[in-house]
């Protein structure tokens, strides 16, 4: 039976090197536009991976838009879920036409929300006299999710914007959408962008290639949960959001 690992990328394979437990025996893993390093595996990462391979194939299940995706130093050679479930690249990098034809009908939908959602955030923002604003991410001409960050990297910051600024907005109008919050990002999304949707849909592919399949899910993030929830058996790395949430709140 083929076996495989739904993965998220940052803070799960990899991570920036102020995540890092220690500061030994790290190997860069992924890269800034300009080619300087911005994350690292370290040796337990490494030694998960050599775990898996190769009798587990990797998916990722990943926020990163197709550019800084193309800028991890991991190989994957199966297909790839991008954009929080945006975009399913196929083992040929090309994207899925059926999927992509879905997602462009309903992030044209989605697209007025996302604007609205910057709105209310960069007004909140100005009115707290924060320098940090919202943007709407997009990727080969689709709009997926707006995001925050903050400008000093204090991520304390982002709370109040989700309980204050956008909770209102979220119980009335912005209903159709829901925040993602981790570390110094905040993005919001429309309910229909879900990584565990687009897990199911590659699940059906591999079926459909290989018969019976044992799947996995690993991630960092409560985001995460969804589509880990949605495989056979989940993976959740230690001192994580989700490892806070679930096994050690126990």
């Amino acid at each position: 039976m083929k076996k495989f690992l739904f993965v998220d990328l940052d803070d799960t394979l990899f991570s920036t090197l102020g995540k890092c437990a220690s500061q030994a025996d790290l190997h860069p893993a992924a890269y800034y536009s300009d080619q300087s390093v911005c994350s690292y595996t370290t040796a337990r990462q490494r030694a998960f991976l050599a775990l898996m391979d190769p009798t587990t194939t990797l998916i990722p299940a990943t926020a990163r838009h197709l550019d800084a995706f193309g800028r991890v130093g991991l190989p994957f050679n199966s297909y790839k879920i991008l954009n929080f479930g945006g975009l399913i690249l196929g083992p040929d990098n090309q994207p899925d036409p059926a999927w992509l034809a879905q997602m462009r009908t309903d992030m044209t939908i989605a697209l007025p929300g996302l604007n609205d959602a910057a709105t209310v955030i960069n007004a909140w923002c100005e009115q707290q006299g924060l320098a940090s604003r919202a943007r709407v991410v997009e990727d080969g001409g689709v709009p997926y999710y707006t995001l925050i960050k903050d400008v000093d990297k204090q991520a304390e910051r982002l709370a109040p914007i989700e309980h204050e600024a956008l909770a209102p907005w979220l119980s009335g109008a912005g209903s159709g959408f829901y925040v993602h919050r981790n570390g110094n990002n905040l993005a919001v999304l429309p309910r229909t962008l879900d990584k565990a949707v687009a897990v199911a849909y590659v699940t059906r592919l591999l079926r459909a290639e290989h018969g019976e399949i044992l799947t996995l899910g690993m991630g960092d993030s409560k985001s995460d949960a969804r589509f880990m929830a949605a495989c056979d058996y989940a993976i959740i790395p230690s001192n994580t959001q989700l490892a806070a949430l679930t096994v050690a709140a126990l």
